[in-house]
């Protein structure tokens, strides 16, 4: 796992354009999956293009306390499991 933000913003700036899919943690005992593209990297956040089929909005956007503290799980559909942010 990534120990540092600035680790998981250079990690996910190299898969700009490549398909994802987000767990996110919903509440108790509760995630909810997502499928989208990661469109764009920012200081603070990362956004993804939701698939229209799934999801009734067009973008989400996480922090990258997200990932580091393990509310959120990314996954790239090529990437190895240690790849895995």
């Amino acid at each position: 796992m990534p120990t540092s933000l600035a680790t998981i913003k250079d990690r996910l700036s190299t898969h700009i354009g490549q398909e994802l899919m987000v767990v996110a943690q919903a509440g108790r005992k509760k995630t909810t999956e997502r499928h989208g593209i990661l469109k764009e990297t920012y200081p603070a956040v990362f956004v993804v293009d939701l698939d229209q089929d799934e999801n009734s909005f067009e973008r989400v956007s996480y922090s990258y306390t997200d990932i580091l503290t393990q509310n959120i799980q990314v996954n790239f559909g090529d990437d190895d499991a240690d790849d895995n942010q």
